[in-house]
């Protein structure tokens, strides 16, 4: 009897032991869940949302809400196994690994930091695509960065260059640079339009050939606009690219009379390009709930994330499924109509 209550004794140390360790040791996992819904058509504070001066602005109604997630854990905290599977368990959390959220190497301070600029570049994304969609002119700046050694723009481009067109077409939201540099036959003679220290000037080369697509050899800045308006997003620590197509829309509905939600309220997400193509995202699943739990009835989805929403779609939320923004505004408009819409 006594050496079986040793052996239980030791046991019951070791059980124990064991569970300290694992309350006290990270585990490599993120729990994802639903994060904050802001409408894009209301009010963040005393400010608008979207607020725009120099434009004639019209009355909205109804919702277009932007989603998000939040997460628990990352590099340096204290989540353990124990977190990890309370996440596991509790229905619309997601427990993913670590490095969805935090690539190899990087820190906290890096990833939010990067989400920062990704917000900041989607609000000027989403002002380019709904001034693209409805037709209001603005200047898009391609700025050279580098020139690759041994390419055609090697001996012509310089730091600092600013190419505006190519052959003639002007770079903007329907034309991108890279677009019009690809669809020419490779090995081919191409004029570019370079603006250098405020001077225009015509600069010709041939194309190389890099398996058998078109390039100059350039590495370029990332793309910047100037709108003959001022489109401020009044925000609060949100970061992502994720809301681009909400930001769009609601520009677009605060631009025209065409009340786009007819007073419902409609959710969605999708990162966007500035010609309007709508691109997947991540955490469809939780920004689903978040939309829902708001009071969202209608989900705008990117196409390529119907696939994730099988089985996820809260009761009570309608998917409408989406590729462009161009798009998006016809199926607000079926639904204002009462006619159907593609879904997921």
């Amino acid at each position: 009897m006594q050496h079986r209550t040793a052996t239980l004794l030791i046991a019951g140390i070791g059980v124990l032991a064991a569970l300290l360790v694992a309350a006290v040791t990270s585990v490599p996992y993120v729990t994802l869940l639903p994060g904050p819904t802001l409408n894009t058509l209301g009010k963040q504070g005393a400010k608008p949302l979207i607020q725009i001066t120099g434009r004639k602005t019209y009355p909205t109604t109804g919702h277009l809400n932007m989603v998000t997630i939040s997460y628990i854990g990352g590099p340096h905290t204290d989540y353990n196994i124990f977190a990890a599977l309370r996440a596991w368990l509790t229905p619309h959390y997601a427990v993913v690994p670590q490095q969805v959220v935090f690539p190899t190497g990087s820190t906290q301070q890096q990833v939010v930091q990067q989400d920062t600029e990704e917000m900041t570049g989607s609000q000027q994304d989403a002002t380019a695509a709904a001034l693209c969609q409805l037709n209001i002119p603005y200047k898009t700046i391609d700025t050279v960065q580098a020139t690759l050694k041994g390419k055609p723009a090697s001996r012509v481009l310089k730091p600092g260059d600013q190419i505006s067109a190519v052959d003639g077409k002007p770079v903007n939201c329907h034309n991108d640079l890279v677009s019009m540099i690809r669809a020419i036959k490779p090995r081919s003679m191409v004029t570019l339009t370079v603006v250098r220290h405020g001077h225009t000037m015509k600069i010709k080369l041939k194309t190389a050939d890099v398996q058998g697509e078109s390039v100059v050899g350039v590495e370029l800045y990332p793309t910047t606009f100037v709108f003959p308006f001022t489109v401020k997003f009044n925000i609060p620590k949100i970061g992502g690219p994720s809301a681009g197509m909400m930001f769009a829309l609601g520009i677009i509905d605060k631009l025209t009379t065409d009340n786009l939600t007819d007073g419902k309220f409609i959710a969605g997400t999708g990162e966007i390009e500035p010609n309007g193509s709508v691109q997947p995202i991540g955490g469809i699943q939780q920004k689903m709930v978040g939309a829902r739990s708001a009071g969202a009835t209608i989900f705008l989805t990117p196409a390529s994330n119907c696939s994730d929403t099988v089985g996820a779609v809260p009761p009570g939320l309608r998917l409408v499924k989406v590729s462009t923004l161009a798009g998006a505004i016809r199926d607000l408009y079926a639904i204002k109509h009462g006619q159907p819409t593609p879904t997921c």
